[in-house]
């Protein structure tokens, strides 16, 4: 089995494209922490387009609860953080850019503190020496907690809806900058990138993986914008720019149960790889042990509820559990957390535990957890007198697009952050509240290189992207020194092929699908069933424990699943054809991500195979090399007469009414 042939069909610059072209300095694809920090914090002069796909609301970061963890007080050190992260991502981290990334943190909080964001406050403590620089004002009356994996109280919220008060307070930021305009409605599809014959030096070239023995090529192209689908005018926009910022999220909401909003479905892993960036450590996606069990709900309980003394117990026998899996009890690792009441939820056979923390004062539940008990309240339980049913849920992408710790990618021009890029920070699996602080100082890092990047790259800085004739990245004016490509010292190439299962049959796959899908099942129109269909394979078969036989499972039903999509494939003159390619793209990442944790023959982290429960010697990290498919599907998808005259029309309508801030946009 080879991955599915519409690979073929995945490239959409050439179609359906307006005649009437958008233009920006910088073009952010994401509205979540760390695009908003990043536009935040580059140079008032350049024009920034940011991207959301839905509303602004609709992020990982806006429904962060625990806080952003740093090294701030006395009792604590870059050193001692450092070790908890190293700890927790199991061997799999990126100790340089991990250390490099923490050492950021107390600069980041106070940055946040700075714009506005209502921390909640204590007793002023003493700040550490990494703090020297900030104000002990800033940062010595930060409320601290405590959450899993953490081993001192480093982790600084705003009670207990951080990132509800920190998108809150920066979309305010952000509407108040000229400089800045912000799209809602707008769904990235696919990168532009252009050629070039100057390469990007690698850190240590030989040693970065690739199928290239002598190192990689980062010469092919560099990105200069993307092709969007603007949801309000169903058209499809063409956005140039000098720089592109993915901060698109991950992709929580291929599983059946995650935290993450609707709108995190890789597609930036998708678009980076499409256009020339390697993927690692797909495999691993973090569960998070205490999302709410009660119907379909996707709320989170917070660690710092285990932070601040809570029990997890049987809903049968009311005896705390913890003590059989680890001697850090609630406060382990989430990944080792997550397994411990998986596996407690198959012996019980209720579907959940409970979280509790009734033996707190109602004065301190209600102190620190408001916003946690005023939801909870409203579906009749009352968390200061009783337990909370959770189960693990999809949380977090630990692996995605490789990048440096200042967000370079393997194609110049194109900068990754947040839970879209792999950094190395959190490795096998991720520590609590690390993530905030990876999108804030990945924002400002890029903020910091990327004007550098375009002073270089691009011959007038005063012209717009369209206006000029010539191609950035002139080989004699040595620019290529400014991108130094992310490189991977210990890690392995994925071979994206597999043996063909002999005895393939839909009915061993315990998934709601039918029997016999029928055309209607598998058709363009039916995108969501097909979508829910997919979310059950991948929580059934690459969920908290796999194994061998029900990972290749998963893959043969990809593959029939391709199949039948190509034989149901819509008219060319039909819009359907996006929610096709929107299926199709999904079933190639699904097939990435398994291909990946087949690959991994061990147990690590967030990964466990029940039929490789032996963690390997050698820790190394898996590699998806960059896709060497440059198709065009111009011949797929071709506008009709009384398209194009409705595109043009809707160009104009969009570009009067909701651009009005037109010192941002030219």
């Amino acid at each position: 089995m080879s991955l599915p042939d519409c690979i073929i069909d995945m490239n959409i610059a050439n179609t359906l494209a307006s005649p009437d072209n958008l233009h920006c300095d910088v073009l952010i694809i994401g509205a979540g922490l760390a695009g908003l920090t990043t536009a935040l914090s580059l140079p008032s002069d350049l024009r920034v387009l940011v991207l959301s796909k839905k509303a602004l609301a609709d992020c990982s970061s806006h429904y962060a609860q625990g806080g952003i963890a740093a090294s701030l007080s006395a009792e604590d050190s870059v050193t001692d953080h450092l070790r908890d992260t190293l700890i927790a991502g199991d061997g799999l981290c990126d100790e340089a850019n991990s250390h490099a990334i923490l050492t950021d943190g107390a600069q980041a909080v106070a940055w946040l503190y700075t714009q506005g964001v209502p921390f909640t406050l204590n007793d002023e403590f003493s700040v550490n020496s990494n703090c020297l620089d900030v104000s002990n004002k800033l940062l010595g009356n930060l409320h601290l907690t405590q959450e899993g994996g953490h081993g001192r109280r480093r982790v600084a919220h705003a009670d207990d809806a951080t990132g509800q008060y920190i998108m809150q307070t920066l979309q305010q930021k952000v509407e108040a900058a000229s400089n800045i305009t912000i799209l809602t409605g707008m769904e990235a599809l696919e990168l532009i990138t252009q050629p070039t014959s100057v390469q990007a030096p690698t850190a240590d070239a030989q040693t970065s993986i690739t199928t290239n023995p002598k190192g990689p090529i980062y010469n092919a192209h560099y990105c200069d914008g993307a092709i969007v689908w603007d949801d309000n005018c169903q058209q499809i926009l063409t956005i140039k720019s000098k720089a592109v910022v993915l901060a698109s999220g991950g992709l929580g909401q291929l599983f059946k149960r995650a935290t993450a909003p609707d709108v995190c479905m890789g597609d930036g892993m998708m678009m980076a790889w499409q256009a020339g960036c390697r993927l690692a450590n797909l495999e691993f996606v973090q569960f998070h042990p205490t999302g709410l069990a009660l119907d379909n709900s996707n709320f989170l309980i917070s660690e710092a509820v285990r932070g601040e003394g809570g029990y997890l117990r049987c809903p049968i026998t009311g005896e705390r559990f913890m003590q059989h899996y680890d001697e850090r009890l609630e406060l382990a690792p989430r990944d080792i957390v997550a397994r411990a009441i998986a596996d407690q939820i198959s012996q019980n056979g209720l579907g959940y535990v409970y979280l509790d923390i009734s033996h707190q004062p109602a004065d301190f539940i209600h102190q620190h957890f408001p916003k946690i008990a005023e939801t909870l309240n409203k579906l009749g339980i009352d968390m200061t007198c009783e337990p909370i049913p959770v189960a693990p849920t999809a949380h977090y992408t630990c692996g995605g697009v490789v990048a440096t710790a200042a967000g370079l990618t393997d194609v110049m021009g194109l900068y990754a952050a947040g839970e879209v890029a792999y950094t190395g920070l959190h490795g096998a699996n991720r520590l609590a509240s690390n993530s905030l602080l990876e999108c804030v100082v990945m924002g400002r890092r890029i903020a910091q290189h990327l004007p550098n990047y375009i002073n270089t790259a691009y011959l007038n800085d005063n012209k717009a992207i369209g206006a000029q004739q010539s191609l950035p990245w002139q080989a004699s004016r040595g620019q290529a020194s400014h991108w130094i490509a992310p490189t991977i010292k210990n890690g392995y190439s994925i071979n994206l092929t597999t043996p063909e299962s002999e005895n393939f049959t839909l009915n061993k796959l315990s998934i709601p699908t039918p029997q016999n899908p029928s055309k209607a099942f598998y058709s363009p129109a039916n995108h969501l069933s097909q979508v829910q269909a997919l979310k059950s394979l991948m929580t059934t078969h690459l969920g908290i424990i796999r194994n061998q036989p029900q990972l290749q499972s998963a893959l043969d039903q990809l593959q029939q699943w391709q199949l039948d999509a190509e034989q149901m494939a819509p008219p060319k003159s039909s819009l359907d054809w996006l929610n096709h390619w929107r299926w199709q793209r999904l079933l190639t990442l699904a097939m990435l991500m398994l291909h990946s944790a087949l690959s991994r023959e061990e147990s690590r982290g967030g990964h466990f195979r029940s039929d490789c429960s032996i963690k390997s010697q050698l820790a190394q990290v898996s590699v998806i090399d960059s896709s060497t498919l440059q198709p065009s599907i111009s011949d797929m998808l071709s506008s009709t007469p009384s398209q194009a005259d409705r595109l043009v029309t809707q160009a104009s309508l969009l570009k009067t009414t909701r651009l009005s801030k037109n010192h941002a946009v030219a």
